[in-house]
């Protein structure tokens, strides 16, 4: 009999990947049956996963009896916390994602897998206060390893190739060329992860073999790329010359919201420094690599097919 899969944010990035991973894939199809949450019910993507077969039920991370409902007679969950930058992004993420997965252990689920991040604040010996959302995320894993009595894993996916193609795109400089601009050396490595394609191989790793992977954490990348990698990667498959420009500090304060500034500043300043996945980064995305169940997509290849508009 097909166990019940309950994927939070079903609608989004990381949970349509989850969902759209699990019901094309021959094994886990039959093993795990799908009920997809997200908050508003009238999304068409919400209805897209209806057309597929996959139950669909709304529930708000704020409301912990709605989760509750949401988790009824699930034996695996998927659970992603949303990031919404603003003074709350800490307090409120720690709140919504131990919410979830208290309701998970009041629901009888049998086995969790949350979406995590590593702490900055930890990892850069408190040089890097203020990355919320890494931090807030690694302090909701932390309260699910030492305080629940759940079976637990952790899916930390890299940096979103997603962002290339809209916020961190190449912007024209004036003479024809293009350039991504930031705080990072060029030599700065990021682990990139094709977020809505791959997010699910990831996944359904665990999902496959969830005793071999219980308590373990899946740093999730195609692989790593300097800033500098990353230009040539955009500049060979689009035939446009782009650049890599690294900014000072206080000019690139000067490009952000005032809100955001520290956040992305000193995210960057850890990638730089410390590494996205602490100072062991390479060593974990190998590892994750020799293990993941599907070929993860690689930068060359998600430029070729969602090239940034460069005109």
């Amino acid at each position: 009999m097909s166990k019940l899969l309950v994927v939070f944010g079903a609608t989004g990035q990381q949970g349509g990947s989850v969902a759209n991973y699990v019901i094309s894939d021959p094994e886990l199809s039959k093993q795990y049956k799908l009920r997809g949450v997200t908050r508003d019910l009238s999304k068409p993507a919400a209805q897209a996963l209806q057309q597929k077969g996959i139950e669909v039920v709304q529930a708000d991370a704020d409301d912990i009896e709605s989760l509750k409902r949401a988790m009824q007679g699930a034996h695996t969950v998927f659970a992603v916390t949303t990031t919404i930058y603003d003074e709350h992004t800490k307090t409120r993420e720690v709140r919504q994602g131990k919410a979830l997965a208290d309701a998970a252990v009041a629901a009888g689920v049998q086995y969790y897998i949350f979406s995590t991040l590593p702490h900055a604040g930890k990892y850069s010996g408190g040089k890097y206060s203020k990355v919320d959302h890494f931090d807030a995320k690694a302090e909701v894993e932390e309260y699910i390893r030492t305080v629940l009595p759940i079976k637990s894993a952790f899916f930390a996916p890299g940096s979103f190739m997603q962002n290339f193609s809209g916020m961190m795109a190449p912007r024209p400089v004036g003479d024809g060329t293009y350039a991504i601009a930031a705080v990072a050396a060029p030599t700065t490595q990021l682990p990139l992860i094709d977020i809505a394609s791959d997010a699910g191989k990831f996944v359904g790793t665990i999902l496959a073999e969830p005793d071999r992977y219980e308590g373990k954490v899946l740093s999730s990348a195609a692989g790593l790329y300097t800033m500098e990698e990353i230009v040539q990667i955009i500049s060979k498959v689009t035939g446009k010359t782009v650049r890599y420009i690294q900014l000072s500090e206080t000019v690139f304060r000067g490009f952000l919201p005032p809100h955001g500034a520290d956040h992305l500043v000193q995210m960057l300043l850890y990638f730089q420094d410390v590494g996205y996945f602490g100072p062991k980064t390479k060593d974990a995305v190998d590892w994750t690599l020799s293990n993941v169940r599907s070929k993860p997509t690689v930068f060359e290849e998600y430029v070729a097919r969602n090239p940034p508009v460069l005109e």
